[in-house]
């Protein structure tokens, strides 16, 4: 078995993570945030009012579940919320990235879920990327939250953007890779009618080889 990693290596992790989101303009100024679980109620976080462009490991936050910074010398970006009841739902979650990829984002900002069309993308997300409903930041937007974070691995943020996690920060990001290009092909597929949806009788095995391979929670729990 693997070591877990160390708060040094999370905190390089992330940093590249951050400076990828921006390298491939799916964020803007100070957008987006990137966290990772060190141990029980440590996670490194991204610190807030940065450019991705500009995130160096040393800039990292340690904080715990009360949002409360340990380690690090600027303050927690206020999304930090969102983060943490991911973290709370999903013990087998390790990191969750946000930003605001622009395919992605204008399904979330005209009110659109997402289905998963291809079947390579419904054994790595699972059904659909469903579409969390519009709420201010704060309690309200993380008891928005809350219902899609057992069944899924992605979420669009109506009128916000893509929340995505998984086992590490590498999987995480791929994951909101995958919703990015999925929404980009059902954006050009709009021209000659839309995307059509797999049959029920293709998705349940898609579905089965999905919780074999140890995707998703439920992947998890089996293994």
């Amino acid at each position: 078995m693997s070591r877990p990693p160390t708060e040094h290596a999370l905190r390089r992790q992330a940093a590249e993570v951050s400076r990828l989101l921006w390298e491939r303009g799916w964020v803007a100024n100070h957008d987006g945030n990137v966290s990772a679980r060190l141990a029980p109620g440590r996670i490194v976080a991204t610190p807030t009012a940065l450019s991705k462009r500009a995130l160096g490991a040393e800039d990292m936050l340690l904080i715990d579940e009360s949002r409360r910074v340990l380690r690090g010398r600027r303050r927690i970006f206020s999304e930090v919320g969102l983060h943490l009841e991911v973290y709370a739902a999903r013990v087998d979650v390790g990191a969750v990235v946000h930003a605001h990829p622009p395919y992605a984002t204008a399904r979330a900002v005209t009110g659109r879920a997402l289905p998963c069309f291809l079947p390579e993308a419904v054994v790595s997300l699972g059904e659909s990327i469903p579409l969390v409903p519009f709420a201010l930041p704060g309690k309200s937007a993380e008891d928005s939250l809350r219902p899609c974070l057992l069944d899924s691995d992605a979420v669009l943020l109506a009128g916000h953007g893509v929340l995505s996690w998984g086992d590490d920060l590498e999987q995480a990001y791929l994951r909101m890779e995958l919703v990015e290009h999925l929404s980009r092909v059902a954006q050009l597929a709009e021209a000659s009618g839309g995307v059509h949806a797999l049959p029920r009788s293709v998705l349940d095995p898609l579905l089965a080889a999905r919780t074999r391979a140890g995707l998703g929670r439920r992947g998890r729990a089996s293994r």
